[in-house]
């Protein structure tokens, strides 16, 4: 572990090797699971004002479940999370291909929104934890994603490198930066 200004990052950013195959997984991280992907506060605020712009690139099932039920729910620790459709599915999904994608990510890439998905999608596959000191950074190892593993190793990229762009999101470019020197 390291300890970067409050945040606790374990040793797997740079010892894992993790690289998104879509055309391998179909993007199974948005269709299953147990719970929505984690919102941060400001993310519902954010959801709640371009939910207008979001909802054409989204599935009817994944509309009639917000209408439903709103634009956010509750996990079993009561935590933000975002809506499933039939315990299932993330109700933001859409499909390209037979691919799962984003919905707020395709809206996003379309310049319609200021931002691209949830912080905690983006930041996949790694988990943040709050912490009475501060925050920590795991990785966390879903057997979904082993394709991701696969190709990560063949490209020689550590997740700090493939996940750059969310750590910087996160917490700055000065941060990630220190980070890299850390790591490297």
């Amino acid at each position: 572990m390291i300890n970067l200004d409050s945040v606790l990052i374990s040793d797997d950013l740079k010892d894992v090797f993790f690289c998104c195959d879509l055309s391998a997984c179909k993007g199974a991280c948005c269709v299953e699971g147990d719970a929505g992907a984690p919102l941060e506060e400001e993310e519902i605020s954010l959801l709640d004002g371009y939910i207008n712009e979001i909802k054409p690139y989204m599935t009817q099932g994944g509309i009639e479940e917000i209408e439903r039920t709103g634009i956010f729910d509750y996990d079993a620790d009561r935590n933000y999370v975002t809506p499933l459709i039939n315990e299932k599915a993330c109700a933001y999904i859409c499909f390209d291909q037979n691919i799962a994608r984003c919905a707020i990510e395709v809206t996003f890439q379309l310049h319609k929104i200021p931002f691209p998905k949830p912080l905690s999608c983006h930041l996949y596959p790694v988990r943040i934890s709050k912490m009475a000191t501060g925050e920590a950074v795991n990785y966390h190892k879903w057997h979904i994603c082993s394709k991701g593993l696969e190709k990560g190793h063949q490209e020689g990229l550590p997740l700090y490198l493939f996940l750059k762009d969310a750590l910087i999101r996160k917490y700055g470019e000065g941060w990630y930066n220190k980070l890299v020197k850390l790591l490297e």
